[in-house]
């Protein structure tokens, strides 16, 4: 016995499975492929959060700061001009903290935590220790908050440092230095604990 379909029944089945086929065909695209159509090469940080620690005998010294480079920029007395207050570094004020007094310009610095700020000059930095720490660049510096100011004169370097580094240099456990450098300008300054 021979079984007859008509023409229009066995068309629509037709239809009606390749209209499935298709749909499967778009449910099996990976969700990896669409993500990587979207997807962004992530951004290089141009001025990287970074600290630097120093530890002499029970004394503890922290460093925290922003890191900008030069990218080919004329930084002090061009992006950064002479005779203003910096905050030596990027973004937020850079600060330093010590669980000890330090002694600096025969000067006594309490234990605590501190804005560290500059003025560089082409002949002669100012170096500036100021009681708010936790500021937006030099946005809210107030001069009245200093608790420590000194000048200093700065030494130039044959070699351009690309980064701007902060660190602390043991001498012994109760002697050391604290220099920053970046650009062609390096600066710093002695402490005793």
């Amino acid at each position: 016995m021979r079984l007859r379909i008509p023409l229009s029944l066995l068309l629509c089945t037709l239809v009606l499975t390749a209209c499935k086929q298709e749909e499967k065909e778009i449910e099996i695209i990976p969700e990896q492929s669409q993500t990587e159509i979207i997807s962004k090469p992530p951004q290089k940080v141009l001025s990287p959060h970074t600290s630097t620690l120093g530890i002499l005998g029970d004394t503890k010294i922290r460093i925290d700061y922003s890191s900008p480079g030069v990218r080919d920029r004329m930084i002090f007395g061009g992006l950064l001009a002479y005779d203003q207050v910096w905050q030596a570094g990027a973004h937020m004020a850079t600060w330093i903290e010590t669980n000890n007094d330090l002694i600096i310009n025969d000067i006594v610095l309490p234990a605590g935590k501190y804005g560290f700020f500059v003025i560089p000059s082409k002949d002669e930095w100012t170096i500036i220790f100021n009681s708010d720490w936790d500021q937006h660049g030099k946005d809210d510096y107030n001069e009245k908050n200093d608790v420590l100011r000194f000048k200093v004169k700065p030494k130039i370097s044959n070699e351009i440092i690309e980064h701007l580094e902060y660190k602390i240099v043991k001498a012994n456990d109760k002697e050391g230095t604290i220099s920053l450098a970046w650009e062609k300008v390096i600066v710093s300054f002695n402490f005793q604990c």
